[in-house]
């Protein structure tokens, strides 16, 4: 307790006519107790860690509400915005379309390929792929530059190209990306060039998809949508239960 400034400490003491209260200068109190000066000083460490504690048991929860709250409404705002202006569409001449933001070191997004391969030839609606490579990810980007070279040369080079990725994702390493790479375009009767990009219009594709991503509220990988193109209602919706994929494209194509 502080008392003008100055800590001190009440005693508090009982007889059977009641209760009497004896302030205790911190000083005195000290002089007294010498044996347990540390053991003082040490509880008073002790007490301002609890009041951090306190703190933040308090802070983080309401951090994290305005976080969700703030990706929320991010996601609706791009859900909402005119067809003109709508960031994910199915390409054109199609009512509907899978979306996903895929990088192509990441773990989970290599367990969602073969499912999304699946949905979009039982459907027959087009897969649209964008790029979202993590920067924590030691060889994604260079992977995601070579799709875009062998998309260059041919969409479904790039396809399969991402397929065979994923397919080896456990054995790549920086160091034999570019040997993996080589591989594919010698089965494919293609080669790789030493600069895949020279002009930047590969990178300029990754950093265009991420700009998109942040756009709609992307914050991990894979993320999924199935996205329709009529004007009235949501016209997008996030996959977040891959077991309900066939589900949420069913409830699109009624136009739920």
């Amino acid at each position: 307790m502080l008392h003008r400034g100055r800590p001190f400490i009440l005693i508090v003491a009982s007889n059977q006519r009641g209760y009497g209260f004896f302030p205790l200068d911190a000083s005195l109190f000290d002089c007294i107790f010498e044996d347990y000066r540390e053991d003082y000083r040490r509880m008073k460490k002790l007490a301002a860690f609890a009041i951090f504690l306190g703190t933040l048991c308090v802070t983080l929860p309401a951090v994290a509400q305005t976080k969700a709250a703030s990706h929320k409404a991010k996601r609706v705002a791009a859900a909402a915005e005119p067809e003109s202006t709508n960031p994910l569409q199915p390409p054109k001449g199609y009512a509907l379309a899978i979306v996903v933001f895929e990088d192509l070191q990441c773990p989970d997004c290599r367990r969602a390929a073969p499912l999304l391969e699946e949905a979009a030839k039982t459907y027959q609606i087009p897969l649209v792929i964008h790029d979202f490579p993590l920067p924590f990810h030691s060889w994604s980007y260079n992977a995601h530059l070579m799709a875009h070279y062998f998309d260059s040369r041919s969409k479904d080079f790039g396809h399969q190209f991402r397929l065979y990725i994923f397919d080896h994702q456990p054995e790549i390493t920086p160091e034999n990306l570019r040997g993996f790479a080589d591989k594919f375009a010698a089965d494919h009767k293609t080669t790789l060039p030493f600069v895949l990009d020279p002009q930047g219009a590969f990178a300029k594709q990754i950093t265009d998809d991420r700009a998109l991503g942040q756009r709609v509220g992307i914050e991990h990988t894979p993320t999924i949508y199935v996205v329709s193109s009529k004007k009235q209602g949501t016209p997008f919706v996030e996959v977040v239960d891959r077991g309900k994929l066939y589900e949420l494209i069913d409830q699109m194509k009624r136009g739920e």
